[in-house]
């Protein structure tokens, strides 16, 4: 009896400090917004953004090959010969691998 009481007697000391450790548990760890979920979900958001910016430029560079090709018949003929290995008639076609 005497160790409970001395337990409860320190609990009724520290209650304020007992208490704001029990908050900041929770907040940190266990709740489902918690700081460490907070983090790793920024460093998604910023990968995400990261792989946005890489698809646009992307898209930006075939964009402008696409306007290039429509525009311009000797590029479509460079990648017809070049990707599709088209050739004119009465050409012979060598292909060089590495």
């Amino acid at each position: 009896m005497s160790r409970l009481m001395t337990v409860w007697g320190y609990v009724r000391r520290h209650k304020y400090l007992i208490t704001i450790l029990a908050f900041l548990v929770i907040i940190v760890f266990l709740d489902d917004n918690s700081l460490i979920q907070r983090a790793k979900h920024r460093e998604e958001i910023e990968n995400l953004n990261a792989e946005i910016a890489k698809y646009r430029k992307q898209f930006d560079e075939d964009t402008q090959k696409l306007k290039e090709l429509m525009s311009n018949p000797e590029a479509m003929e460079k990648v017809a010969r070049e990707k599709y290995l088209m050739k004119k008639p009465n050409e012979d076609v060598f292909i060089f691998e590495e």
